[in-house]
């Protein structure tokens, strides 16, 4: 039976409370006012609710043939974590609906896709889904720890907090559903090919919501602004060739998510929002959860 790669892996679930601080979050909330980009993140929260939800499901359905007393742990606070991420971004959605986006649309559309799939699909292909998304956000959470004009991309104070502590907290449980799917049998195969359809479908779906909140924005219209949006977003880090890479890299037969060492990044952001003098403190539902 596997067990946990790191078994000194720390997974705290940290009571958040970001509402407040959405209030007054502006229609274009990304850096500049930047309209693509401010569609890209608001697209990209509305698939988090019900895509946590569903990786909570997939990872708890085989929690009972977890024996491993540090994975149990692990998965404990996988599924502390990702309940609040959910929650937090329905929050953070509810905003972005005031401010004209679709993003509850999105919402509904995520949640019942995903409950097809449930329906029509095994178990373990859910959970394989999970650790492939999984990987995929914790590339994503690296490039916003390690990249300080990728955290300046999300402009306004309060999204840059939200998604910097997501961010932290992906890193922290990253290897946890891999480490699941391994634990319970899953094989090699269906592990790389759900990544191959999901590095596709996950691409697809982005483009498919971001294009559609674009056309329904009447700031898309203004002479030039979709023109000079673009051409940012394509020299922004997201576009690069080495994130691509790093996500093909789940396809090799020696992957493992702790093949890329964190250990330093998340030490320096877990101080640096939930040490002595944290700048999330302040946010923190409950004291001394981190």
């Amino acid at each position: 039976m596997a067990q946990a790669r790191n078994p000194q892996r720390k997974v705290p679930t940290r009571r958040m409370d970001f509402e407040g601080s959405f209030e007054d979050v502006p229609r274009h909330f990304a850096h500049d006012g930047d309209l693509v980009a401010s569609h890209i993140i608001a697209s990209l929260s509305s698939l988090f609710p019900d895509g946590e939800d569903f990786f909570v499901r997939s990872v708890r359905r085989y929690r009972g043939q977890i024996t491993e007393p540090e994975l149990k742990r692990q998965v404990a606070g996988f599924i502390g974590q990702e309940a609040v991420h959910g929650r937090e971004h329905r929050v953070f959605n509810d905003r972005l609906a005031e401010l004209g986006y679709p993003a509850k649309v999105y919402e509904r559309i995520t949640k019942r896709v995903l409950a097809i799939r449930e329906r029509v699909l095994p178990a373990i292909s859910s959970l394989a889904a999970t650790a492939a998304l999984e990987h995929f956000t914790a590339t994503l959470a690296e490039l916003v720890l390690t990249s300080e004009e990728t955290r300046d991309y999300f402009g306004y104070q309060a999204v840059r907090d939200l998604f910097v502590w997501h961010a932290l907290e992906e890193s922290e449980h990253k290897a946890v559903a891999f480490d699941v799917y391994r634990a319970v049998g899953g094989s090699e195969r269906l592990r790389v090919w759900t990544m191959k359809f999901f590095r596709v479908a996950f691409v697809f779906a982005m483009v498919t919501q971001v294009t559609v909140s674009l056309l329904l924005d009447r700031a898309t219209y203004r002479r030039g602004n979709l023109r000079q949006s673009l051409r940012r977003f394509r020299r922004s880090a997201v576009m690069q060739p080495e994130l691509w890479q790093q996500l093909r890299d789940y396809d090799l037969p020696d992957f493992h998510p702790d093949n890329r060492d964190t250990t330093g990044l998340v030490e320096q952001w877990r101080t640096e929002l939930f040490g002595p003098e944290g700048t999330l403190n302040d946010k923190l539902a409950e004291a001394g959860a981190a």
